[in-house]
């Protein structure tokens, strides 16, 4: 149950970022940018940004709590 749970989180990480690459590409890519179009990306953006933030915070939290479930089985 765990592993489909981690195997979700990982597979959304990695559509997030490819959405957010996919927009970094077009701002590069774009040589006159429409304005609602470019502002409407930077929103999609921003967004994806708070979430990945949000879910990066979430592995380093398992990572911590597997750390220290390392150390409690190392120190007894």
């Amino acid at each position: 149950m765990k592993k489909n749970l981690m195997k979700k989180k990982r597979e959304e990480l990695l559509n997030n970022l490819k959405k957010l690459e996919d927009i970094v590409s077009w701002f590069e890519d774009s040589d006159d940018v429409d304005l609602e179009a470019g502002l409407e990306k930077a929103k999609t953006g921003a967004e994806l940004v708070k979430a990945l933030r949000t879910e990066m915070e979430e592995v380093q939290n398992e990572f911590e709590e597997i750390k220290k479930e390392l150390e409690d089985e190392v120190s007894e």
